[in-house]
């Protein structure tokens, strides 16, 4: 069984400030980290070969300092690490970056291919199932629980306040919640060998028979960000000391003021 998990190297939104010039997201000085669902992914994967066997590979698409996430995705216990890293693949949206993961697996190989549901920092949950459409495999999107048997996946899909049973056979992909797997905790062993494995770093000419140059990038992605802003603060608003019927007649007053009744 081989097994690839799709991970991404997100700033830590806890750290994260805006310039109130700018409105754009100050990244300096904020530690980075693996997005919260991919490190799910990447445990449920763990677990998915200690069942069956196989091999588990982490690919990340970014600068060279994601070479640090695939470390710690090593020291956790996977198998090998890819980096896609290239100028040619710079400012590349949703659309593009699942082109160019798509070549990487393509060359790769897969039975089974995990993402995180969305990254913490785009919140678009839009490459996982976009990886699915170019590589023209089955996909079951928010898997909260999983099991195996044979070539035959049974998964748990959380939808709205209730849950679908899906049965998906392999080569497949799966978008991983975060309360799929409780993420195991690196040891030391599993650190040091992480930093003596080799990370295999793919540019624009390791998948170009794969890939059209007007299709990545920013000049080859179709969504442009015209501007972006902070959540602006609301108002007080107003708080009655009334009876349970007065309040009901103020709230349905206000209610047909706003034309929302």
């Amino acid at each position: 069984m081989k097994i690839v998990v799709c991970i991404k190297q997100v700033p830590d939104t806890n750290e994260v400030k805006l310039d109130p010039k700018t409105n754009r997201l100050i990244r300096d000085g904020v530690p980075s980290i693996i997005n919260h669902d991919d490190k799910s992914g990447i445990e449920a994967a763990l677990r998915l070969r200690e069942k069956v066997g196989g091999t588990v590979t982490v690919v990340c698409m970014g600068p060279p300092q994601a070479d640090v996430a695939l470390r710690e995705a090593l020291a956790m216990g996977c198998d090998e690490a890819h980096l896609l890293s290239a100028r040619e693949f710079g400012g590349s949206d949703t659309c593009a970056t699942a082109i160019i993961i798509s070549a990487a697996l393509k060359k790769i190989g897969y039975d089974i291919v995990i993402t995180g549901r969305q990254a913490i920092d785009g919140d678009t949950a839009q490459v996982g199932p976009q990886i699915a459409e170019n590589l023209g495999i089955p996909q079951v999107s928010y898997t909260e629980e999983l099991g195996i048997d044979g070539d035959v996946l049974t998964v748990k899909r959380q939808y709205e306040d209730r849950h679908h049973i899906i049965e998906v056979k392999t080569p497949c992909l799966l978008t991983a919640l975060q309360e799929l797997a409780e993420p195991r905790y690196m040891h030391a062993g599993g650190i040091i060998d992480a930093y003596e494995k080799e990370i295999k770093v793919w540019g624009f000419d390791d998948l170009k028979n794969d890939l059209n140059p007007d299709h990545i990038g920013l000049n080859g992605s179709p969504t442009k960000v015209v501007t972006s802003f902070g959540k602006m603060a609301k108002g007080a608003g107003t708080k009655l000391e009334v009876s349970p019927d007065e309040a009901v007649a103020a709230i349905i007053a206000k209610m047909e003021e706003r034309h929302i009744i």
